[in-house]
């Protein structure tokens, strides 16, 4: 299996992969062909070899294409959905509360087991299950917690406040929901959820196509 540097769109393609993988595995598949899947997912045949070659123990056969479960195997190691990594959401509110009882986390490796909010009319309650402690608590909860990703969900006027803080608590990853860039030092992992952009580009898609609907 490669070990060499993806992409970021590389990545992103994967979990569809694995989604398209699991759907024909369900429906009694056994093996399945880069063509196939180019065909299905609307990449080109080229793209799609190169990243399941990158990420696959064993080559394809010839007219057969690769086995499904491997190629199953593979994808939910590379992604590390066989590894449970732990996460808290700090703020706990429309959107927070969405994630916090959003019940597909655990089919790939993500466990939030807290919450964090400045509310106190929060504190004590329980969404998805899950507590939701003062915000003044972080610092000395999310070590015991064990939880290496902060999932931030608050307004971006406090973003970057709480980002320090989760920071200095013990965070070494952020899952940005926040609409702002955050700045965070070196060796701390960030992963940005625009909304805005992936919504200009849904309307892009969309022009596109009725335009061409158009013709």
């Amino acid at each position: 299996m490669s070990k060499g540097v993806f992409s970021k769109n590389q990545l992103q393609r994967y979990p569809v992969y694995l989604k398209y993988l699991k759907l024909l595995e369900s429906q009694g598949y056994r093996y399945i062909s880069s063509p196939k899947v180019a065909d299905y997912l609307g990449y080109s045949e080229e793209q799609v070899r190169k990243d399941l070659q990158a990420i696959s123990d064993k080559p394809g056969r010839p007219k057969t294409g690769r086995r499904i479960k491997d190629v199953i195997d593979n994808l939910e190691t590379f992604l590390g959905y066989r590894d449970v990594t732990t996460a808290v959401v700090i703020g706990a509110g429309s959107l927070g509360g969405a994630l916090l009882k959003y019940p597909n986390f655990q089919e790939i490796g993500l466990t939030i087991v807290a919450a964090f909010d400045n509310d106190p009319r929060k504190y004590d309650q329980h969404i998805g299950g899950k507590s939701i402690f003062p915000l003044t608590r972080l610092e000395n909860l999310l070590p015991r917690l064990n939880a290496h990703i902060a999932i931030i969900t608050v307004p971006q006027d406090v973003a970057q406040d709480v980002t320090d803080l989760a920071i200095k608590s013990g965070a070494k990853a952020i899952w940005n929901f926040a609409p702002i860039h955050l700045n965070v030092p070196s060796g701390i992992v960030v992963e940005n959820v625009n909304l805005a952009s992936s919504l200009a580009v849904l309307s892009h898609r969309l022009n596109q196509q009725l335009l061409r609907e158009e013709e």
